[in-house]
């Protein structure tokens, strides 16, 4: 299993540790630190669309208006912080976020 996020991100560290407490085997990729390969981003991009890109964030709010009607998949390259997250995945099981529903199919399975 890998889980692509921040290590400062609180959500991020609640699903770490709920998945680890569930005896799955965390592989972690920090966004800032590691970066994020670009075919994995397309993947994502693919996945979740519009909703990969976190509008809420203060690096979103930072960013011009020719910026942000950029390539998407360019705009996380250039600042990965801008990903939601955490991406998990796990062989052909792939989600965003992690919300009640997201944690229920990661942890019903486990354990």
């Amino acid at each position: 299993m890998r889980v692509w996020g921040l290590k400062n991100c609180d959500t991020c560290r609640k699903a770490v540790k709920a998945l680890e407490a569930a005896g799955l085997s965390v592989d972690y990729v920090d966004v800032r630190a590691d970066g994020v390969d670009p075919a994995d981003l397309a993947r994502f991009h693919a996945a979740f669309g519009e909703a990969l890109v976190n509008k809420r964030s203060t690096t979103w709010r930072g960013l011009s208006d020719s910026e942000r009607a950029g390539d998407p998949i360019e705009l996380l390259t250039q600042n990965p912080t801008l990903m939601k997250r955490p991406v998990i995945e796990d062989r052909d099981k792939l989600t965003l976020g992690w919300d009640a529903i997201t944690r229920d199919s990661w942890l019903e399975g486990a354990a």
